[in-house]
């Protein structure tokens, strides 16, 4: 792995919850990933009878969002001792629900001795990943010493069915990314939250950090509503902001979490991108999504690909690519393919992007 890590500067991850198809916590997620062991299955929530795909990765027994999300926030802001005050800022999908979800997810954080939802964020895709750089401007900025992020989307018969609709969905039940024959992505239920805390009030409480946020960088191609850029600049762009303010070059990333959603113009647009910023170095640059494991969770993807990311800083076992059927020559990465359980790196970027043509990047460190 390379050696020029980012420097030890910028805001702290202290605190981390996550729910997802694998159940409570962090553990089952990132051991699925490692394995490349999927949490895919038929769906039986609600009628999929009449829908061209019926697998997605799903809670076998949900609570309802909003006690998803508390569940996690606890578990973020429980093991960090998190001192009272610290302003939420939410990501959730924009529906009839989403201020009545918002308003108890409000409720239960006062219980937990956060100052409340301060905002929520629907912008599809990349919510959570703009909630986590607003979140670090806030603590870079000084304003507050620390602040909570938290996002959730359990997986609702009508997003399902616009999904299926739109041929967005793999026809084959496989999510698929990068792959040759990919067809679409497939949905997953998430809930997940993290506390981002400026390191140097994590030191004075004597908490030991999860993970450094080096950069973080967002972008807009206003290209289509819902294709992507062809050529990934607009991803480029996200990620070379993002190591432009973490003060490094693109040798010091050792991973990416890819935002491989499993839809053809996609993932081709985003390996474009990767070989603009990285060119000749994305050889040997592991590349894989997690997505393929633990499903597309919309609002959510960002904020559970960010604690995968994480749990790869530091457990070192980087996730399988699941679902591949064979090269497309088009992409040209170096996929991880396989289990590679002492990969060990120190810097990784988490990528998403969004209909409309957001893009954002997260660079994280091993702290």
């Amino acid at each position: 792995m390379n050696s020029s890590a980012p420097p030890a500067a910028g805001p702290v991850f202290t605190g981390l919850g996550v729910l997802s198809a694998f159940g409570p916590g962090l553990a089952p997620l990132a051991a699925a990933a490692a394995r490349g062991g999927t949490g895919f299955a038929e769906v039986t929530r609600f009628d999929v009878a009449r829908r061209g795909t019926r697998r997605a990765a799903l809670l076998a027994d949900p609570p309802p969002l909003a006690d998803a999300v508390l569940g996690a926030l606890a578990d973020a802001c429980g093991p960090s001792g998190l001192p009272s005050g610290a302003p939420l800022l939410l990501a959730l999908h924009s529906d009839l629900n989403t201020r009545g979800t918002a308003a108890l997810v409000s409720q239960g954080a006062a219980a937990l001795g956060l100052a409340g939802v301060g905002r929520v964020y629907t912008g599809a895709c990349v919510a959570a990943a703009t909630a986590v750089a607003d979140a670090a401007a806030l603590v870079g900025s000084g304003r507050y010493p620390r602040v909570v992020v938290a996002a959730g989307h359990l997986v609702e018969p009508g997003v399902f069915a616009a999904f299926d609709a739109g041929r967005a969905l793999a026809r084959d039940g496989a999510l698929r990314p990068f792959s040759a024959g990919r067809s679409g992505t497939l949905l997953g239920d998430a809930a997940v939250a993290v506390v981002v805390e400026a390191a140097d009030a994590a030191a004075a409480r004597g908490v030991r950090p999860l993970a450094r946020l080096a950069g973080w960088g967002r972008s807009g191609d206003a290209y289509h509503v819902c294709r992507p850029r062809p050529d990934g600049a607009g991803v480029a762009r996200a990620v070379r902001s993002a190591l432009a303010r973490a003060g490094v070059a693109p040798s010091a990333v050792d991973y990416v979490n890819a935002n491989g959603t499993g839809s053809p113009m996609s993932d081709l647009a985003e390996a474009r991108a990767l070989h603009e910023v990285f060119g000749a170095a994305l050889e040997t640059l592991p590349v894989s999504s997690s997505k393929s494991v633990h499903g597309h969770a919309l609002e959510a993807s960002a904020l559970i690909e960010l604690a995968v990311t994480i749990g790869v800083l530091d457990g070192g076992q980087l996730p399988v690519n699941a679902g591949w059927l064979g090269p497309d020559p088009e992409v040209g990465l170096e996929l991880v393919l396989a289990p590679r359980p002492d990969a060990r790196p120190r810097c990784a970027l988490s990528l998403n992007s969004a209909f409309g043509g957001a893009n954002t990047a997260l660079l994280v460190a091993a702290a």
